[in-house]
């Protein structure tokens, strides 16, 4: 249980992610292991947003 208003801060931030929900960790961690690999080799510069939708608004 979450105290005086963080639910309510959390919910209201949740809204505003399109996934409708926080990251995991693991999430982060795939992105980072995807740019440190081949598969990534030609990018260079870029920066990745891993944030569930959220800055496309």
């Amino acid at each position: 249980m979450m105290a005086g208003g963080q639910q309510e801060a959390l919910d209201v931030m949740l809204a505003a992610i399109p996934v409708g929900r926080l990251g995991r960790p693991e999430e982060i961690a795939n992105a980072v292991v995807f740019l440190c690999s081949d598969a990534a080799s030609l990018i260079v510069g870029h920066t990745l947003v891993v944030d569930g939708g959220y800055s496309i608004q």
